[in-house]
């Protein structure tokens, strides 16, 4: 059972930054590859960015290419989401997801999520 706990979300001016931050405990973090996700209010939860379990591999949406950098630290069982030039836009609940590398299985771990307020 993987435990995942977000933190580093707060309320920024557009144009600022964040650092999300997504630990993880209760299993081998780099048996998994990780995501991160958002929802806005009356939304649907929508992707983000994912990287693989080695780091090696990593992707992100096109709403947010160029200004998030998804990346992780096997040693500190850690993911990071750094997010520059935020928008108003990126407002949202933001959640960090973990897959197991040996399946091709959905999302199915989940932290409780962390705030992101952009404000313009």
């Amino acid at each position: 059972q993987v435990q995942l706990v977000e933190s580093g979300g707060g309320l920024v001016q557009a144009g600022g930054s964040l650092r999300l931050s997504c630990a993880a405990s209760g299993g081998t973090f780099s048996n998994y590859n990780m995501g991160w996700f958002r929802q806005a209010p009356g939304k649907e939860r929508d992707f983000v960015a994912d990287i693989s379990w080695s780091g090696v591999s990593a992707r992100s949406a096109e709403a947010v290419k160029g200004r998030f950098t998804i990346s992780r630290d096997n040693a500190k069982n850690t993911v990071y989401l750094q997010m520059n030039s935020l928008k108003p836009e990126d407002t949202a609940v933001y959640y960090c997801g973990a897959r197991s590398r040996f399946s091709t299985t959905a999302y199915n771990y989940w932290g409780q999520g962390t705030q992101v307020t952009v404000s313009s």
